[in-house]
C-alpha cells in the first residue's frame, strides 16, 4: 500500500495546477489519469487573459498565436468586429498544455501515473492499477465523464451542453487574415454558436449548444462550413464533447474530497470556455487542501462556498446572456455592438473586471439591458433539467 497527502485524478488544466501549486508547498502529491500522455482532448483551445492570470508559471513555450482581434457575427449576417491594443486571449493545444503543465507539476515534486485504471473507494482511499493509495485528502478533476464525483456522492446540479469540432490545415483554409483573430457565428445553434480559432498550422473549427442539440451538430457544422468556403470533409480529428455547466445545487466538496474543473461543471455557460475556472477552481482546490492537511480546517466544505462566493455572479451572469441570446438574439446583438458593451466585454477578457456586475456608468447599463432580456425570456427558455 502506498501513501500520499493528496491524490488528484484527473490531469487536465485543473488537476495539475492544483497539484503544483501543492507540491510547491512541500505537500505528498499523487497525480493520476486514466489517458496515457501526451494525448489529446476536444477543446478549443483558448486561455484568456484572465485565465493566464490564473496561472502559477508560464506558458509560453506552448502558445500558438495571439488574439488581439474579435469577429461576431450574427445568424452568418450582420457583423461585428473589435480590435484590441492588448493580447485578449493565447491560443494553444490541449495535446501540448495539457503535457507542459503536468510537466511543471513533476518538476515541482508530484508523483505523475498515467494510463493507470483509477477506482476511488472513499475521499481517503483508491486503488490505482490494483495498488491501494491512502491519502489524507482526494481532489477529483477529472472532467465531465469522471469517477470521482460518482463515487463520491458529489456533483449533480449540471446541465450539459454538447460541441462538435474538427481541424483544417491553413492550406485547405479560404484566403483571408486569420491570424490574431477570434470568429464566432453567434445564434446559429440553439444555446451556443459556431468558432473558428486559429493555431500554429491549422484553425480549429467548431459548433456547440444545448445537449438536446446532439444529433445536429454535424448539420450545425457542415452549415458553418460551408458559410466559409470549407469542405466538411477536409476536416480532421473530428470529435464530440459534453460541456458541464453547473447549477447552484451541484455539490462541491464533502469531509476530505472535492471536485474541480470540468468535474465541477465549472464551465461558462455563455461561452463554454472552462479553462478559466479550472484554473480558478484548482488555485482555491490547493489552498484549502493545504489548510486542511496543515489542520487549519477540519474538512473541505469551506472550499465549496469560496467557488460559490467568486464564481456564483460570473455564472449566473453568463446564463442570463446565454438565455437572451437565445430568445431575442438581434437585441442581444445590438446591444453587444455598442462601443460601451464591447469595453465591458475587454476588460472581462482581461480579468480586469470579475463579472458583468462590477462593469460602470454606460457600460453597466448595457449589462443591465441583457439582464432584462434574460428575466424576460425567462418563461420561454429555461436551462434543460
Amino acid at each position: 500500500m502506498q501513501r500520499f497527502d493528496v491524490a488528484i485524478v484527473g490531469a487536465g488544466p485543473a488537476g495539475s495546477t492544483a497539484a503544483y501549486r501543492l507540491a510547491r508547498a512541500r505537500a505528498r502529491v499523487l497525480l493520476v489519469d486514466k489517458a496515457k500522455f501526451p494525448r489529446d482532448k476536444p477543446c478549443g483551445g483558448g486561455l484568456t487573459t484572465r485565465a493566464v492570470g490564473q496561472l502559477p508559471f508560464s506558458v509560453e513555450p506552448v502558445v500558438e498565436d495571439r488574439i488581439t482581434r474579435v469577429r461576431c457575427r450574427l445568424r452568418y449576417g450582420p457583423v461585428m468586429e473589435r480590435e484590441s491594443s492588448r493580447v485578449l486571449c493565447l491560443m494553444t493545444q490541449r495535446r501540448r498544455l495539457d503535457e507542459f503543465m503536468v510537466e511543471r507539476a513533476v518538476e515541482a515534486g508530484a508523483t505523475f501515473r498515467d494510463g493507470v485504471r483509477v477506482v476511488v473507494e472513499s475521499e481517503t482511499q483508491l486503488v490505482v492499477d490494483g495498488e491501494t493509495v491512502e491519502v489524507d485528502a482526494l481532489i477529483g478533476a477529472d472532467g465531465a465523464n469522471g469517477i470521482t464525483a460518482r463515487s463520491l456522492g458529489l456533483g449533480g446540479g449540471i446541465v450539459n451542453g454538447v460541441a462538435l469540432e474538427g481541424n483544417l490545415s491553413y492550406a485547405e483554409l479560404p484566403a483571408g487574415d486569420w491570424r490574431g483573430l477570434l470568429l464566432l457565428e453567434l445564434a446559429t445553434v440553439p444555446g451556443g454558436y459556431g468558432w473558428i480559432f486559429p493555431k500554429a498550422d491549422h484553425v480549429n473549427v467548431g459548433v456547440g449548444g444545448w445537449g438536446e442539440e446532439g444529433p445536429n451538430l454535424r448539420r450545425h457544422l457542415r452549415v458553418l462550413c460551408e458559410q466559409h468556403g470549407i469542405e466538411l470533409r477536409r476536416l480532421t480529428d473530428i470529435r464530440g464533447h459534453r460541456l458541464p455547466m453547473r447549477r447552484p445545487p451541484t455539490l462541491l466538496a464533502r469531509g476530505r474530497a472535492l471536485v474541480a474543473g470540468d468535474a465541477a461543471g465549472a464551465v461558462d455557460p455563455v461561452s463554454g470556455d472552462g479553462i478559466y475556472e479550472a484554473l480558478f477552481t484548482s488555485r482555491l482546490a490547493a489552498e484549502h487542501t493545504l489548510a486542511l492537511l496543515e489542520g487549519r480546517a477540519d474538512g473541505l466544505e469551506p472550499y465549496a462556498a469560496a467557488v460559490h462566493a467568486e464564481l456564483d455572479p460570473l455564472a449566473a451572469a453568463g446564463w442570463g446572456a446565454k438565455i437572451a441570446l437565445d430568445r431575442f438574439p438581434r437585441s442581444v446583438f445590438a446591444i453587444m455592438r455598442l462601443p460601451v458593451t464591447w469595453r465591458v466585454l475587454e476588460k472581462l477578457l482581461l480579468g480586469e473586471v470579475a463579472h458583468p456586475g462590477e462593469a460602470k456608468g454606460t457600460g453597466r447599463r448595457a449589462m443591465k439591458a441583457i439582464e432584462g432580456l434574460a428575466r424576460l425570456a425567462g418563461t420561454a427558455r429555461t436551462a434543460p433539467a
